[in-house]
């Protein structure tokens, strides 16, 4: 039973504290489009999108009308491409003919974006995988709403150092053409079928035609709620979290269901994590700062992340029957004005963030790094993130943004919820041996698990 007391408790969540559902993200399932004929694919894509997803943004609009919750975003996630195109697509310029297709699809139902222009590659490419890996920078340049996502490593496969490698000259090359392109790309480590976050959204083959998955957020809700614990023990700071979560998750709940009833296409997940914006108030890191440290980054940053992601978790399992997605917290440095401040200050390091990443949702997100950085060197640090997935049975991501022209201190300005970040140091030092040998590194022991 719902009270007048939660009631407003909750209005004052969203007009005070940010709260918001961050994302309707509708899969839809490309399997059944497939053709050996680039031309009859690609009509087959822009007409199932564009029947499935008709609603998707009305819809949206009028559950935040009715019921007073901002949706920021309403999105579409597809089928990995590399598999839709595969009879049909034989070069990469073949697969940028469909990025073009699923961009008219995304303009013409209204949504924001558009994720799984993406490839599965942990254990092996094939020819169409590799195709569309090719021509990511191209696709990127030429669309506004496509978001690309490859997927080098599992904890059952390993890595594909092949595919890590060939991933480092791709994002060169799409800084290169698109000021805007590597923050449209993300490396993946276990990525999960049911993401509703961009830019890793993709639609998995575990799915079916379609499915509502619903993106969360209150990094401001839960920054207010931890600042009441000042001078409190850690289990009043953790049940202060935890319940807080609870409060947040169920507001995704509601909103996932009314879309799913509406449009009349199951609901698939709640995804729960704390995904921060450039604004005040609405950061993940001011979090970190709330439970007692000065700056993010400082000496005890990483147990906190940790502490802050468990019981996140906890509270979130506790308010709707289908977690999934990445559910926990998100620390993109651009996207995040206290992590922007933490960099600007050198308080946060790429090596901090990397480690970090060991216990939060996802990885090195939206970093800006010197435009002069090798290939090899982003090699070497996305096979590091993805060791850290690999090991320890978790998705991990990254999302590098080599920004050209420009060198360590300078500011690169992306806009909207992409923010700005500062241009952060990476070591000087060169993997280019390591990452010129060939083949995968193997899935560790405690993979065998039959």
């Amino acid at each position: 039973m719902i009270n007048i007391y939660e009631v407003n408790e909750t209005n004052k969540m969203i007009e005070e504290q940010n709260l918001d559902v961050r994302t309707i993200t509708l899969g839809i399932s490309l399997l059944d489009c497939a053709s050996d004929d680039l031309s009859r694919l690609c009509d087959n894509i822009y007409n199932k999108i564009t029947t499935v997803a008709k609603d998707l943004v009305s819809v949206g609009r009028d559950i935040e009308l009715e019921f007073g919750i901002p949706i920021v975003n309403k999105r579409i996630s597809v089928t990995p491409i590399s598999l839709v195109g595969a009879s049909a697509a034989h070069s990469s310029d073949d697969f940028v003919k469909i990025a073009l297709t699923l961009n008219d699809a995304a303009k013409t139902v209204g949504v924001n974006f558009l994720g799984g222009y993406s490839a599965l590659v942990s254990k092996g490419m094939t020819s169409a995988d590799r195709y569309l890996i090719e021509s990511i920078p191209d696709a990127l340049a030429k669309t506004a709403l496509i978001c690309s996502s490859v997927n080098v490593g599992s904890t059952r496969c390993g890595i594909d150092m092949d595919a890590v490698r060939l991933m480092g000259r791709i994002i060169k090359e799409t800084s290169e053409k698109s000021d805007m392109g590597c923050a449209k790309l993300v490396v993946f480590c276990n990525a999960p079928d049911d993401n509703p976050f961009m830019a890793g959204a993709f639609c998995g083959v575990t799915e079916g035609d379609a499915v509502i998955n619903v993106g969360v957020s209150g990094p401001g809700v839960v920054k207010r709620a931890v600042e009441k614990t000042k001078g409190e023990s850690f289990e009043v700071l953790c049940e202060t979290i935890k319940k807080t979560a609870f409060k947040v998750t169920r507001v995704g709940q509601l909103v996932a269901r009314e879309a799913s009833n509406r449009l009349n296409i199951p609901f698939g997940i709640v995804d729960l994590s704390l995904a921060p914006t450039p604004a005040v108030g609405d950061s993940v890191a001011d979090i970190l700062c709330a439970m007692g440290l000065e700056q993010a980054g400082a000496p005890g940053t990483t147990a906190a992340l940790a502490l802050l992601n468990d019981q996140v978790k906890k509270g979130g399992v506790m308010a709707s029957s289908y977690v999934g997605g990445l559910s926990g917290a998100f620390i993109p440095v651009s996207e995040d004005r206290g992590m922007i401040e933490a960099a600007s200050t050198g308080a946060l390091t790429l090596e901090k963030l990397e480690a970090m990443t060991c216990v939060c949702s996802v990885g090195l997100d939206m970093i800006a790094i010197p435009g002069d950085t090798s290939a090899a060197t982003i090699s070497g640090i996305i096979a590091d993130e993805m060791a850290i997935g690999m090991i320890n049975s978790k998705t991990t991501a990254v999302r590098l943004c080599p920004a050209k022209g420009r060198k360590v201190g300078d500011t690169v300005e992306y806009g909207g919820l992409f923010g700005e970040s500062p241009v952060m140091a990476v070591n000087q030092f060169s993997c280019e041996e390591f990452i010129n040998r060939k083949g995968r590194i193997p899935s560790p022991i405690h993979s065998f698990r039959n």
